[in-house]
């Protein structure tokens, strides 16, 4: 029997050798785990920083181009030659963003701190996409709990980068910078470490598509994934932008703020390899329609229910935004045929967060206008409206597995 040498096997497919997809593995979700930890310190730093600068009411524009940024990079990095290229990109265009940023924040200049976070988003991005790098390493029945095992690692660098948010200010503060730079030297080293982790992606070479992009994105598949995908972003980040406030309104301290959103993150992250059995298991519409109405009771919950019914409503929303995410994910990665996937992808990736940023923007003018509860109660109308429009129907066809999917009409 020929021995595999694991050093110089391919990992781009189903057929790789464990240790080598292992190491695969490893790779995306370190990276992931890194990225995520720039996004949160960065993210929410940048909005104190622009908040002071601006105001309250100008505060998220820095995020907000972050937010842009992922959705310019989802489709940018897609147009490069192989993912294990795209990440690296991404990671080192963020590292340089993340400096950017250190020089901004001391300069207070918001303009660049923009622009800073703009090139973080595509690192960002990165990130994101490496989710579909992780379901080409298995085959189309174990690509659900590939993806989630990526978000899962997410976890860590959204939980662990504002952890140290405080000690990185310190160290900048110890260097003769502000403490408010301390966040973004911390987001260059952990995209360094990304982009040096990424060495070890898989390389997944992309090849041109026979489709343009348009007539791709028209397929059934790759519309009702956008669809599900983006009500889940949009809802979510609708309703967190301002539950926040709405318990600074209410009287709510900052320690209760804290620990509501990182409930909320728990049930994004948490669970991630539950979503992942239940998508291997029963396959992806199912899971997808299960998100869309815990969607909407989470935000039921959230608009009609008791100021303590906000703790299990803001858990609740972070896992069916999970469920959404993730199921919409492993759609894309299961019924795309393997020369169209990452083009797809990336343009899925692109329009979920070009809905994020202007959901990010208007969700605070819906706030002021009507309150929490009627933004809440929005969300929840506006969730089973596309639950209703997503639930498979009993008609005998099934969505293809194999082939190229049927183009919408």
């Amino acid at each position: 029997m020929t021995k595999v040498d694991v050093h110089t096997a391919p990992v781009t497919g189903p057929g790789a050798p464990p240790v080598a997809r292992t190491r695969a593995m490893l790779a995306l979700c370190s990276g992931s785990a890194m990225m995520n930890a720039a996004m949160a310190a960065s993210s929410a730093t940048s909005t104190l920083v622009a908040g002071d600068r601006l105001g309250a009411g100008w505060g998220g524009v820095p995020n907000t181009a972050g937010i842009v940024g992922t959705g310019v990079g989802a489709l940018a990095l897609t147009a490069l030659m192989n993912r294990r290229t795209a990440l690296i990109v991404g990671y080192v265009v963020a590292a340089l963003g993340a400096c950017l940023g250190v020089v901004a924040v001391a300069s207070d200049d918001v303009l660049g701190l923009s622009l800073g976070m703009l090139l973080l988003g595509l690192g960002n991005a990165g990130a994101q996409l490496s989710r579909y790098g992780a379901a080409e390493l298995y085959p189309p029945g174990r690509r659900g709990t590939a993806i989630s095992i990526v978000v899962w690692s997410a976890a860590i660098g959204a939980v662990g980068g504002p952890l140290l948010m405080d000690p990185s200010g310190n160290v900048a503060d110890g260097l003769g910078l502000v403490p408010f730079a301390g966040p973004f030297l911390l987001a260059a080293v952990t995209c360094v470490i990304a982009a040096v982790t990424s060495f070890r992606a898989p390389a997944g070479e992309v090849a041109p598509s026979s489709m343009t992009l348009r007539s791709l994105m028209r397929t059934s598949t790759a519309r009702s994934a956008l669809v599900v995908m983006a009500t889940a972003q949009v809802v979510m980040v609708a309703v967190m932008t301002a539950a926040p406030l709405h318990m600074h309104l209410h009287g709510h301290g900052l320690a209760s703020v804290g620990v509501a959103l990182s409930t909320h993150t728990l049930g994004m992250f948490a669970l991630s390899p539950i979503t992942g059995r239940l998508l291997d298991r029963f396959g992806p519409p199912p899971v997808i329609l299960a998100g869309l109405l815990t969607l909407a009771a989470s935000c039921a919950l959230a608009a009609l229910g008791p100021n303590g019914a906000q703790l299990p409503a803001l858990f609740l929303l972070g896992y069916a935004w999970n469920l959404c995410f993730v199921g919409g994910s492993a759609r894309l990665a299961r019924d795309v045929p393997a020369a169209d996937r990452p083009h797809v992808e990336g343009a899925v990736d692109a329009a979920v967060w070009m809905f994020a940023a202007a959901a990010s923007l208007l969700s605070t003018i819906v706030l002021s206008a009507g309150g929490y509860r009627v933004l809440a109660a929005g969300a929840c109308v506006f969730a089973l409206l596309i639950a209703a429009i997503s639930a498979p129907r009993r008609n005998g066809q099934s969505a293809p597995k194999d082939g190229r999917p049927a183009v919408a009409p």
